[in-house]
Formats: structure tokens, sequence, C-alpha cells
């Protein structure tokens, strides 16, 4: 038999993957199951890809579902690949009851957790049920006000180490001013604090040190990918095995999940180690410090070799939320030095496009002289340092979305009337078994529906007069009516650390340094994609953000 005869192991693969292709397709063309309530929506443009190429193309699906939920109400469907359907909620009412709900009823769909496996392994972030009600009960004591309390300092440390390196590029840089890219920057004081903080391991990239984390999630590259990349975008929820194809994307993955790994498990040994010549309260309260005990055989809330070993991987990039697909744990123990760094950048960036709040928020941050401010009157004592962090985190949550999966049928109530497909007015809808339900954080953060006209503008004096207002966004249940840092059961666990790390740097910064972009504040910023999407100033390469930074006088 000639070779072009002979059905090679990629040949045999092709022909099982388009059997059982076809296989799911006609299966769900010829179902007749319960499809729950039949809800208003756009149009399908693909029998092939539904509205999926449209909704990921687009520059800011937030403001593509605004357009639909206007359209077509605060509840509405969207065909997605092979006449599926997503749903999805911008209802207040509705939006509560499906994070009340994560866990018990709406999960992560097997896509995400296959892709999370592959990143992460199967720790928190991938756990559901009960596995992840014991695994965040015992790393929720490094999360606690105490704990947040001691680590203060350790933000501080790194962003004075950062003030130390800027001062000395401004003292060599050219009449016209330092040219120094920020984000850049935010990365590495992200990274040493999370070392520290998390396992009183300095990374030392301040410095310049070369970093294997930083550079194995710069590998995650999305920009440019593939074909066969787009497609595990495009139809991955439809048919989860595309998560496990042998793609350069997946491969990256993988990769990144070793390295992480073997960093940990050096990490770990040393921690260890230090654990068993020191007793030291703080060393059993910090995260790596809650997975030793967790080994134990007598530990309360016994963790398996599998889950200490994702958690491990997982902690080393603890600390926000951003809680990414991927969405739960970002708030503490996913990517943590990603989305800090991300939100520190974004607040850079709009400070510098309104000089006069750069220099308000500076002016209440002076009054404490030279002197840092404690953790509590971070939290109480400076209200337009709360505002500008709220504000950045509502208009830029790091996770744009959270989709999940019911498991059963589900009754969702709605804070108004709505009309089916059918012209039926409703005050409630059912969700079917298997229905892909979407809440895109992005559309509730900035509707003005919820927040008023001025809902796409920077402004931090909102969060001054809230209590006051008469704003929608107060139905709206989470951490200060947003839900960046999600809610319900799967809220985020790093809130608080998030929170004193973002402030603590954030105030150093701005009292000691003013910021610009030197083509002036209209520059044009983009979004560049990645693990978390990033800001850029439009036509840099990755994610650049330079600006010229100067000393305040």
């Amino acid at each position: 038999m000639t070779p072009v005869h002979q059905l090679g192991v990629s040949d045999v693969l092709i022909l099982a993957a388009s059997f059982w292709l076809v296989t799911k397709v006609v299966r769900r063309i010829t179902s007749r199951s319960s499809q729950g309530t039949k809800l208003n929506g756009p149009p399908s443009e693909s029998l092939l890809f539904g509205l999926n190429r449209k909704v990921v193309g687009a520059p800011d699906s937030g403001l593509l579902y605004q357009e639909w939920a206007a359209r077509y109400g605060p509840v509405f469907e969207i065909p997605t690949a092979f006449r599926g359907r997503k749903v999805i909620l911008c209802d207040p009412k509705a939006v509560n009851h499906f994070y009340s709900m994560e866990r018990t009823i709406y999960i992560k769909g097997k896509l995400v957790r296959a892709v999370v496996a592959n990143l992460f392994g199967r720790g928190i972030l991938w756990a559901e049920g009960e596995s992840h009600k014991r695994q965040r009960k015992a790393l929720t004591p490094a999360f606690s006000n105490a704990a947040i309390r001691r680590l203060t300092e350790v933000f501080y440390d790194s962003a004075h180490k950062l003030k130390a390196h800027w001062e000395a590029i401004i003292d060599n840089a050219p009449p016209e001013g330092a040219i120094i890219d920020v984000e850049h920057w935010m990365n590495r004081v992200a990274l040493d604090s999370i070392g520290i903080a998390g396992f009183s391991h300095d990374f030392q990239t301040l410095d310049g040190r070369y970093s294997a984390v930083a550079a194995a999630f710069d590998s995650l590259n999305f920009e440019g990918q593939g074909i066969l990349s787009t497609l595990v975008f495009l139809l991955g929820t439809q048919f989860p095995f595309l998560a496990n194809l042998p793609i350069k994307r997946n491969r990256i993955q993988k990769n990144l999940r070793r390295t992480m790994s073997g960093i940990a498990d050096e990490l770990l040994e040393s921690t260890r180690r230090e654990k068993s010549h020191v007793t030291d309260e703080t060393v059993d309260r910090s995260i790596i410090g809650l997975l030793l005990k967790a080994e134990e055989e007598d530990a309360e809330l016994r963790m398996d070799e599998a889950e200490v070993l994702a958690q491990r991987v997982e902690c080393l990039i603890t600390g926000w939320c951003a809680l990414s697909r991927m969405h739960t744990f970002w708030c503490s123990t996913l990517t943590g030095y990603e989305t800090t760094s991300i939100s520190l950048t974004w607040a850079l960036i709009e400070l510098a496009r309104q000089p006069e709040k750069q220099a308000k928020l500076r002016e209440e941050i002076t009054q404490f002289g030279a002197t840092d401010p404690t953790w509590d009157q971070l939290g109480s004592a400076l209200p337009y340092l709360d505002s500008v962090v709220l504000e950045t985190l509502r208009l830029h949550p790091p996770v744009g979305e959270t989709t999940r999966q019911a498991i059963v049928d589900d009754v969702v109530p709605v804070s108004e009337p709505i009309t089916t497909a059918s012209g039926k007015v409703v005050d409630s809808i059912v969700i079917a078994k298997d229905t892909i339900v979407t809440v895109s954080i992005r559309l509730m953060n900035q509707s003005e529906a919820f927040w008023g006209a001025n809902a796409k503008e920077f402004q931090p004096e909102r969060w001054l007069t809230l209590a006051d207002d008469p704003l929608r966004a107060k139905e709206i249940q989470g951490h200060r009516h947003l839900i960046t840092f999600l809610d319900g059961p799967r809220t985020c666990l790093g809130k608080s650390f998030a929170l004193a790390e973002f402030k603590a740097v954030l105030s150093v910064l701005i009292r000691n340094f003013t910021f610009e972009f030197p083509d002036g504040p209209e520059t044009e910023i983009v979004r560049h994609r990645a693990l978390i999407p990033r800001p850029k100033v439009a036509g840099q390469p990755g994610g650049n953000v330079p600006m010229r930074v100067g000393r305040v006088e």
C-alpha cells in the first residue's frame, strides 16, 4: 500500500474529532429538551459561530452588551456556535441572584475548567462545590484584616524601593524630563510585593533581576494569534476538548503551569526549612504557611497532594481579582501581580489625563507629610484616594465578565417586568440546565442606567456623594456596589489585600511624582490582548505606557 493510502495518527485524530463534532451538532440541532424562557436578542450572523465572532472581536464587549440591552431589555440572549444560546444578565436583581447561586447552581463550564487546569492545576480556582468551600475556608485566615494590616508595610517597602529607582532615572534624564514605561515598573512592584507578602521571598525584579514568573506571563500574548487559537475562543464553549489541542497557546499555558510549579516548589521548600527553625505567627498566617499546615495529617481542613500543589501555583501569583475565564479567585489567589499592576497603570493613566484630579489627590495625601498612612488611615482617612481607587476599578475591571453554566434548572427574579420573545410579560425567567449565563462586569460598572449620564467618565467625586444620589447602582450588591470583586460564595477572597496594596503604592507615587503623557492628555489608550487585557499607548509594542515622570517640587 502506498503512503498516500495510509492513515497516520494525525489522520485518525482528525477523523475521530470530526465524527465527535458531527455527533454533537446533530444532537444539539435535534434536541427537544427544555430551553427555559425564550428571550429576545440579536439575530445570529452565522450557523457555525452565531455571534461569537462579533463578541470576541469587539474592542469592548461591555459596550456591545449595553447596545443590545438597550434594544432587547436587561435580560436577553445571544446565539452562539451551532444554534447554542447564551443568556446575558444586566438586571441588578438577576445579577445578585446569579452570584448568590454560584457554587450550587452556576459553575464554570468545561472549557474554562480545562484552561484553568492547564494553567494552574486543580486548586481553588478549578474547584467547585464542597471542594471549593473547603479550600477557601483553609485559605481565608491569610486574608484577614489582621494579616493585611501586617502586610501593608511590605507594600510600602516595595513602593519606596520603586521611588528610589525612579529618582535615579530622573537624576540622569535630559532637561526635558524622564520618560518611563510605568506599566513595566508596575509589574515589578506588584510581583516583588506579592513575593514577600506571600512567601517571604524577594523576586528582586525592581533591581532588574530576571523573573521566570514575569517571563511566563509575558509569553501569554494573544495578539496575532493563529486560526486555531481563534477557534478555541469561538467554539470552545460548545466543544471543550479544544482547550487540550496541541496548539501554540495551549502549549504556552501548560508551560506556564510547569514554570509556576517549579518556582512554587522551590519557595515551598525554602519556607518549610525556615519554619523548622522559626516559630513565628506571621509564617503560619501567610498563604504558604497555611498550605504547609494543610499538608499536616492532623490539619482541620486537609487538602490532598494535588490540591496543595495547585495552591502553590495559584498562591505564587496571588493578590488580585481579578479574579480571570478564571474569574473566581482573581481576587485572592490568581494572577495577582498581573491584575494589581494593570489597575495601578490604569489609575496613573486616568490621573495623567486629568491633572487637576491628580493634584487634588496629591493634596489629600500630603496631609501626612513624609509619613506613610497606616493601614487604618488608608481605609478611612483618605476619602479621595479611596474614590480614585474605586473609580479605577469601576471603569477598568481587570476581568470583563463572569460566564457560568447552570447545572440544574433555575428561576431567576428580575427587578422589573420583561417581555419574552413570545410577547409575554414576566417578573422572573427560567434558566434551563446546561444554559450558559454571562454577567458583563464592564456593562454593570459602566451602565448609564445605574451610574448616571457620566458613567463612562473618570469621575472619582461620584463616590463622595453616592450615598445621597438616587442612583440605581445601589441596587447592585458586591463591594461598594461594584462587581469587580464578584459577589456571593466566590467573592474575591483577596479583596482587602488588593485594596491595601493598590492604595499604599499609589499614595507613595502620587506624593512624590507627577505624571503626564509626552504627547498630551489626549494620548490614545488601547487594549493589548494577553491573559488579562492590558492598557497600552496606541502604536506601542506590547503593553507599554510611557509617561513623563517628574519630581514633586
